[in-house]
């Protein structure tokens, strides 16, 4: 299916000899070659409105723009610990809060019972800016954390190909979820808060970025942003899928995300036979 995918977007028939042409396409990595740009603003005029003289002083600007990749950087054994944004009392709070949420939910209710569990005064809460998602992202520090240490012991990933260890990687993080599925579905709406989406995209970022990483990626270009923007697809979706899945321990959410990887790695090798 992906090759004929690829041949209908790829090749053309040529009406005049009944041939097939391959379609060239400029190369991406010149079109963003430079990491410099400019913007100018030119004044505009309103009917039936002056200009302002002050305005026009201002009417032309330019402005510079450098973009950087943040996570590329930064030396990988320099980054942050995931765990290291809450210590002492909160984190102790936090950790307990976790037991609390199949219970509570992911809620202010929960970090109460969690810090009342512990024997630390209900009053932290307050400490916590936003609370429910305080704890959500707590939680997906963590598991990251549990991640990065199971990548790093090198136990399980010996001799595996790059999909199967991003299959593999995936479906560890994913399982960490499942004890609180039926909670999952509100752990999402605090995410996509607005006043949360930001720090919700970074999480999912450095989960991709850790996963490639751990399959062996170097890639330094346009790639890059490739690799990581379909796998945060296929984590997202399997994510999704999971909430919906009935069957005897996940199975079919396993499947699922079997072969959402293997699509992606097959498409990936159709298009590079065909450039």
């Amino acid at each position: 299916m992906y090759r004929t995918v690829v041949n209908r977007i790829l090749l053309t028939k040529n009406t005049g000899g009944g041939r097939r042409c391959l379609l060239r396409f400029p190369d991406l990595r010149t079109a963003v070659s430079s990491s410099r740009f400019s913007t100018t603003t030119e004044p505009q005029t309103f009917p039936n409105r002056p200009l302002n003289p002050a305005d026009s002083s201002t009417s032309s600007s330019s402005t510079s723009f450098q973009t950087s990749s943040a996570a590329g950087d930064i030396p990988r054994q320099e980054r942050k610990n995931p765990r290291a944004e809450y210590q002492g009392e909160q984190a102790r709070v936090l950790q307990a809060s976790l037991r609390h949420v199949l219970r509570l939910g992911w809620s202010e209710e929960a970090m109460i019972a969690g810090a009342k569990e512990v024997g630390i005064s209900p009053s932290i809460v307050g400490s916590f800016p936003r609370k429910e998602a305080a704890l959500v992202e707590f939680f997906m520090d963590d598991c990251l954390q549990r991640l990065i240490d199971r990548i790093d012991s090198g136990e399980e990933l010996q001799d595996l190909i790059p999909s199967q260890c991003i299959y593999k990687l995936v479906r560890f993080r994913l399982e960490m979820q499942a004890p609180y599925i039926s909670k999952w579905p509100q752990a999402l709406s605090i995410q996509a808060h607005p006043l949360n989406v930001s720090t919700s995209f970074k999480q999912r970022a450095m989960l991709v970025d850790e996963i490639w990483h751990a399959a062996g990626d170097e890639a330094s270009d346009l790639d890059w942003y490739v690799k990581r923007t379909v796998l945060g697809g296929i984590y997202s979706t399997t994510e999704i899928y999971m909430l919906t899945d009935s069957s005897p321990e996940f199975r079919d959410t396993w499947l699922f995300l079997d072969n959402r990887v293997k699509d992606a790695f097959d498409l990936k090798k159709t298009i590079q036979e065909k450039l």
